[in-house]
């Protein structure tokens, strides 16, 4: 079964911009992840190729996450006792 989709075209004063945009089950097949890269390769005039790039072990924070802290209370210091 296919999942038809349309091309959009945004032209804009100074830019024109193409989306085509993933139908969300054939995401969840691929089990695609956010931010995931992905490439288009061109076989002809009537093939592309979607190619997953290989992700990084550890990803990038993301821009404005926040950073998680350590508390620095009474129950995180060691008591000075030994057992």
């Amino acid at each position: 079964m296919g999942y038809p989709t349309r091309v959009q075209l945004i032209q804009r004063q100074d830019s024109r911009q193409w989306y085509i945009n993933f139908p969300a089950p054939l995401a969840h097949a691929l089990e695609f992840q956010k931010g995931e890269i992905i490439e288009w390769v061109i076989q002809d005039k009537n093939t592309l190729i979607l190619r997953r790039r290989e992700m990084p072990h550890e990803a990038p924070p993301q821009a404005g996450a926040k950073k998680k802290r350590l508390r620095s209370g009474p129950m995180s210091r060691s008591s000075g006792t030994s057992a």
